[in-house]
């Protein structure tokens, strides 16, 4: 039998090592979580123990009663936060280091932006884009945002919105399908009784899909989030989304072609834009 000290510091067990491989494989603990065997007065993190080694692979659902997530992420602490130390968003510097991160691994960029754009249309042709719009789109920021990060961001990372590997489906899948269709009709219904509300909606909940894959929130937390700290500087957001529809306007014009290279530029400015918000915040969170 053990006990671990979970991501919230309070001791849980004791429990038998099956229950501990199951925590490990829904990141209620990992190799640093600190342990003990009952009895023993010494703690050790679970690396430590050999009976472990191949519990992170392991992919079981869920448990009730379980140890909070070592990534969990307090979505009104993590609000708090930014808006109290505030922040700024320089629109130029985030296109001009977008169209410098898409020239510099240009053909990648892309192919990968390119294969998902046409994946979104293909869906949403065939009406089944309400299901798969928010699993290609947080794919493709998760992409950008690896990229932007300086890792090594390859084809699977864009799909990572139908991936099992990193957290349980229902966590990737269903939540970024209902961050995408939640904001998409709510923002529609704006739409139709006032534009203004409408268009205010569809800025503020931006960061949603973003926030759902690199800060693992639900999906109403994620809008939650991402409303309030847009809320702040919304006329900001909104200018940069502004110019780069124009921008894909404007690479439209040029006989459509120009616009494979406009699109991915807009979405890693977006992304950078995420980034310059809330990338400090995700570096203190546990």
């Amino acid at each position: 039998m053990y006990k671990i000290i979970g991501a919230d510091g309070q001791h849980y067990g004791p429990v038998t090592a099956e229950q501990v491989r199951e925590w490990i494989a829904t990141h209620r603990a990992n190799a640093q979580t600190q342990a003990q065997t009952e009895g023993a007065t010494d703690w050790k993190p679970l690396s430590a123990f050999p009976e472990f080694a191949d519990a992170l692979a392991a992919k079981p659902p869920m448990l009730a009663g379980s140890p909070p997530r070592v990534d969990a992420v307090d979505p009104d602490a993590l609000a708090d936060q930014i808006l109290g130390r505030d922040y700024s968003l320089d629109i130029a510097g985030c296109l001009g280091r977008a169209w410098d991160l898409v020239i510099s691994d240009f053909w990648p960029i892309i192919g990968v932006s390119a294969l998902v754009f046409a994946l979104v249309l293909a869906a949403n042709s065939v009406w089944i884009g309400l299901i798969l719009n928010g699993p290609l789109l947080g794919g493709w920021y998760w992409f950008a945002l690896k990229r932007i990060r300086g890792g090594r961001a390859e084809l699977p990372d864009a799909f990572t919105g139908f991936s099992t590997s990193s957290v349980d489906f229902s966590s990737v899948f269903v939540q970024t399908m209902l961050g995408a269709l939640v904001a998409s009709l709510l923002t529609g219904v704006g739409f139709l009784f006032c534009l203004l509300p409408g268009i205010y909606l569809g800025v503020a909940w931006k960061f949603t899909l973003a926030l759902i894959m690199d800060q693992h929130l639900e999906f109403w937390e994620a809008m939650e989030v991402s409303r309030k700290v847009v809320t702040r500087h919304w006329w900001h957001l909104f200018a940069l989304l502004l110019l780069s529809a124009l921008l894909n306007l404007a690479g439209l014009l040029c006989c459509c072609v120009g616009f494979f290279v406009t699109m991915p530029v807009t979405v890693f400015a977006l992304m950078y834009a995420y980034e310059d918000i809330f990338g400090a915040a995700k570096s203190q969170t546990p």
